[in-house]
């Protein structure tokens, strides 16, 4: 069983930097892919930025050119750079692992989430 454990989220002013980390647990198979998603109150879920074991990535276009995503396979950990943080940008924030964590078995396991806020 896949587990997550998140961190890095804060109250911070528009114009901040902030890291978030991720760190997976448990039996995990090559490839697979790790990320971030968020949810502002009252919206839905929106991806924000995934990342495969091969380094591909996926960003949505309200982060792109202010989000970093990165990873460390060896570790199993996804990091989220975010700079130039907005008021918008506040939501809960969560990592997502997807891929194989048995021969015969793919899973989507999800974080507990962590909360980022940008004041104005």
């Amino acid at each position: 069983q896949v587990q997550l454990l998140e961190s890095g989220g804060a109250l911070v002013q528009a114009g901040d930097s902030l890291r978030l980390s991720c760190a997976a647990s448990g039996t995990i198979f090559s490839p697979n892919t790790m990320g971030w998603y968020r949810q502002a109150p009252g919206k839905e879920r929106e991806l924000v930025a995934t990342m495969t074991t091969s380094g591909r990535t996926n960003y949505a276009d309200s982060v792109k050119g202010r989000f970093t995503i990165s990873r460390d396979n060896a570790k199993n950990t996804v990091n989220l750079q975010m700079n130039s943080l907005k008021p918008e940008d506040t939501a809960v924030y969560y990592c997502k692992f997807a891929g194989q964590i048995s021969v015969l078995r793919y899973s989507e396991v999800w974080g507990q989430g962590t909360l980022v806020t940008v004041s104005f």
